[in-house]
């Protein structure tokens, strides 16, 4: 392999250096290093290959769907469990990728840990990324580069008896626009969009379909130049959903919270990231109830609640649906997959302190459908608190997602 010409990696480095800042600011000078030896030492580079590869334990005559999503918090990989449980409902086999670990020399487990630290140390710094990419001038980067450094490995997940891929992660959505632009995949490639916002780098080109979960954010992809934009609903679990007085106490019991408070839960996604600690002040001082917060995998948050008066802190918990059906109501800052979970439990959904960058971005969204509302004051937490038990959410019945039209194949044709 020939030593690329200056003015080639050049352009390279800067284009490696925009596709990290969408995750992460930090990320971008070791990541750019990163694509320095992929340009520069022989066999490290990725190119795609023509044709499906073989998959890990394909069926020989089953048609399968590969779900491509990524293990940065926890909406991508949600969204890909409950669309994995109902292509097998439908009478697919299903495989799984995490696309983090497609790309080379590590790079992803790079990127999520420099994303978690960026969200915990210097979150507002996300929000300019963001903000620096929405706005961006694409010289063709966003698609090329995911292409290059992990479309071989995209292909080799994928089976003789691939129908259809979808995406769940925008970086994965466009590596595969790139492989189907080029030919090199030759089964329909979809997006579904996990959140109410829609980043420009959700849409991509060579991607047959995008699906969103609302109206609202499939006009924003419809503005952004999305092809086939369709509405399916929210993807979450069927064990989140409404629940009886008597459901309700059996889950206080269970989690030892107080029987006859009105609950507040607050969440901050799994890795228990944002103002949370000033959040559950603000409850406090403005409200009659009870937080009952999960911190997630940040141990140091759920250690400076253990000492605050009338507050009830957890870790890390299992069973999010029993937890909801314990609670009143719910108060979040990301707007990712713990709302739309909230929402089908039936629970009141406030945000307040959102994140910069998509945070803020879903919660505008959210206000927009009425799924959610957004307190911007301390004032109007209060207020919206009060008044949440009388609030209901309106989500109507979801068609099923259309994986046979998508993929151009029935099971019926499948033998039993």
């Amino acid at each position: 392999m020939r030593r690329p010409r200056a003015p080639y990696a050049a352009l390279a480095c800067a284009g490696l250096t925009a596709a990290v800042l969408y995750e992460s600011l930090v990320v971008g000078a070791l990541a750019l290093a990163a694509l320095v030896l992929l340009l520069l030492v022989p066999g490290l580079t990725w190119s795609p290959r023509s044709g499906p590869g073989t998959g890990p334990g394909a069926s020989p005559g089953s048609p399968r769907v590969l779900i491509v999503s990524a293990s940065i918090g926890a909406g991508h990989d949600g969204a890909a469990a409950e669309l994995a449980r109902e292509a097998r409902a439908a009478g697919y086999a299903v495989d799984r990728v995490d696309f983090l670990d497609l790309l080379p020399l590590r790079l992803g487990s790079l990127m999520r840990a420099a994303y978690h630290w960026q969200l915990r140390v210097a979150p507002s710094s996300w929000g300019w990324a963001l903000e620096h990419l929405q706005h961006r001038s694409d010289g063709g980067w966003a698609t090329t580069l995911p292409t290059r450094l992990a479309g071989r490995r995209l292909l080799s997940a994928c089976s003789v008896h691939t129908r259809l891929v979808v995406s769940t992660y925008p970086l994965a959505s466009q590596a595969l626009s790139g492989l189907r632009i080029d030919g090199s995949l030759t089964v329909p490639a979809v997006t579904y969009l996990t959140d109410m916002s829609v980043h420009p780098l959700w849409v991509a080109p060579g991607i047959d379909a995008h699906i969103a979960l609302h109206e609202v954010p499939a006009a924003a992809a419809r503005v952004l130049g999305a092809r086939q934009i369709e509405v399916v609903g929210p993807k979450v679990s069927p064990r989140f959903g409404g629940s009886s007085d008597a459901a309700r106490m059996r889950a206080r019991q269970a989690f030892g919270v107080p029987p006859d408070a009105r609950l507040a839960l607050v969440v901050a996604g799994s890795w228990g990231v944002g103002d949370v600690t000033t959040t559950v002040r603000d409850l406090i001082a403005s409200t009659d109830a009870t937080p009952v917060v999960v911190c997630g995998s940040n141990a140091s948050l759920r250690r400076s609640l253990a000492d605050v008066p009338g507050v009830v802190a957890f870790g890390w918990v299992d069973d999010m649906p029993e937890l909801m059906r314990a609670c009143d109501l719910v108060i979040q800052n990301a707007g990712g997959l713990t709302s739309l979970e909230s929402i089908a439990s039936g629970l009141p959904v406030i945000t307040y302190r959102t994140l910069p960058g998509h945070g803020e971005m879903n919660a505008a969204a959210l206000d927009l459908a009425g799924w959610a509302t957004w307190a911007r004051t301390i004032a109007d937490l209060g207020s919206l608190v009060r008044t949440a038990s009388s609030t209901t959410v309106d989500v109507p019945d979801s068609p099923p997602f259309p994986w046979e039209r998508l993929s151009g194949h029935s099971t019926d044709r499948v033998p039993a």
